[in-house]
């Protein structure tokens, strides 16, 4: 199976094209708090410069249906990521009908020592067509891989593993998870919110290598 890659925090069109050239599946723009924070008007310019087929997500953080509602529709987003505590129904029942199933929902389980996942709500709603499992936002950290596949059991669903991948450990990644999709920001940079060519190179390579063992 061909594990879908997604680049996170893209802050310039010189990095979005590197991402691309890398072999990116998917670029992510945060418009939450962070270092790498975008406005609406500074993401459109990005995207409106883009090839068409790459996947081009927005990031929001308790943000309400109606805030997210609006970038959507001032930006060019092909999908969206729910990264706090967000109503995914709620959020879908809010989006333009013509773009409800045509947008890639995410929505962002944080993964901590010690807690369960609360995958009771994992299912094969419209509103959520993957989930995130993730440290936390931004922390640059990786959590149990180990603990947390123990705790997935069989439960079914496209999960896309996030949080202190590197193009190191993204293999073991990969092995440990079988997932649908892997997300990355700080693991390829050089500095916050700045992309390294040779970084990202070496991530998507360590993914289509773990892909064929």
């Amino acid at each position: 199976m061909r594990t879908w890659i997604k680049i996170c925090g893209t802050t310039s069109l010189e990095d979005a094209l590197s991402s691309i050239a890398a072999g990116a599946d998917a670029l992510g723009f945060i418009f939450a708090p962070s270092k790498r924070r975008v406005s609406v008007e500074q993401a459109q310019r990005i995207i409106s410069q883009l090839p068409r087929n790459v996947e081009r997500i927005g990031v929001f953080m308790n943000n309400s249906a109606e805030e997210i509602c609006s970038v959507v529709n001032a930006v060019e987003l092909t999908g969206i990521q729910m990264h706090g505590d967000e109503s995914p129904v709620a959020v879908y029942e809010f989006l333009p009908p013509a773009r409800r199933d045509a947008m890639r929902k995410m929505k962002s389980i944080q993964v901590k020592p010690d807690r369960e996942l609360g995958l009771d709500h994992v299912s094969a709603s419209n509103a959520v067509d993957a989930w995130l499992l993730d440290s936390g936002a931004g922390s640059g950290k990786a959590f149990d891989w180990h603990a947390a596949r123990a705790q997935l059991g069989e439960k079914r669903g496209s999960f896309i593993i996030a949080g202190g991948l590197t193009p190191e450990n993204v293999g073991e990644a990969i092995r440990v998870f079988k997932p649908w999709g892997v997300d990355v920001v700080t693991g390829v940079e050089r500095e916050p919110g700045r992309k390294d060519p040779e970084k990202l190179k070496a991530f998507v390579a360590a993914v289509r290598k773990a892909e064929q063992a």
